[in-house]
């Protein structure tokens, strides 16, 4: 059962997916690109290239003049939103925590897949896979999955990326879209994000908090690894604090060359600036939509 507050978000979020997406042919998609599919769409001239198998000749022999058949071409590409559940997001520096907004998140990406006529399918994962909804399509299965994001209680605090990017490798959709939804606060992943970028269409969502790439000057703070309950003190006086902001800079560095090495386009968003509208146009070049 979701609560009234949650309910009242994935509304929120709906309206503005449908105000971003207003005017656009987003939702009928499948008149964008014409071929042999299985819808009619309309008797028009021949032009040069056009399949001589679809040349209406009774049409032809009335007009006295080469005319065809045109249809809808049906693409059904499948969208993977594979979401990290760990608690490294249960975590903020802002009003929102991180794991809202990667919630927000996979739901934009469901709900514009769903105006387009595609499959999504959800994968929330920790350092297991915790969840799976198979691909299908339709408002009932969109929502499905948002009340999944929005409500879902973790069973493990800890991070594997390559739990998830195992099972991505096994799956084998054909033409899927995949969008990996985390921190990224892992590491020995390489092997298996070059497997399933050669496999699918990978894109990685890093979400990041302001305080994962800059340190902040505080002096002398306890923290606490939300992933294995250990305690430390660090020192984040002036000095210290460049060294671990050196730190943060070089591993995010280290990241995007990674995912530039095998092939995977990245998109960032922060917990403290709008994001919905760049997820939106960033989906849709990425889709034709």
């Amino acid at each position: 059962m979701l609560s009234p507050e949650i309910i009242k978000k994935i509304k929120q979020i709906e309206i503005h997916i449908k105000r971003l997406l207003s005017g656009s042919h987003v939702g009928d998609y499948s008149s964008a690109k014409k071929g042999s599919g299985f819808e009619f769409d309309q008797i028009r001239d021949y032009q040069f290239g056009d399949d001589v198998r679809f040349i209406d000749w009774k049409s032809t022999a009335k007009s006295n003049k080469l005319l065809v058949k045109q249809y809808i071409e049906e693409r059904n590409r499948s969208v993977i939103i594979a979401v990290d559940i760990s608690s490294s997001h249960f975590f903020s520096s802002s009003h929102q925590k991180k794991s809202d907004i990667i919630a927000q998140i996979a739901a934009v990406l469901a709900l514009v897949t769903d105006y387009g006529n595609d499959h999504a399918a959800l994968l929330l994962f920790s350092d297991e896979i915790e969840l799976v909804v198979p691909s299908s399509s339709g408002r009932k299965h969109i929502h499905c999955i948002m009340k999944h994001l929005f409500s879902y209680k973790p069973k493990s605090k800890k991070t594997d990326l390559n739990s998830v990017l195992k099972t991505l490798a096994s799956m084998k959709h054909k033409d899927a879209i995949v969008f990996l939804i985390s921190d990224f606060i892992d590491c020995n992943f390489e092997k298996l994000l070059r497997v399933v970028a050669r496999q699918y269409d990978l894109v990685a969502i890093r979400c990041l908090d302001k305080n994962e790439q800059e340190f902040p000057h505080v002096g002398f703070l306890t923290v606490d690894d939300i992933e294995t309950g250990q305690q430390i003190m660090i020192d984040t006086r002036k000095r210290s604090s460049s060294d671990i902001s050196d730190f943060l800079s070089k591993r995010l560095a280290d990241q995007t060359s990674l995912f530039k090495k095998c092939g995977v386009d990245v998109l960032n968003v922060f917990p403290e600036k709008p994001f919905i509208s760049d997820i939106v146009k960033f989906f849709r070049r990425r889709m034709l939509y």
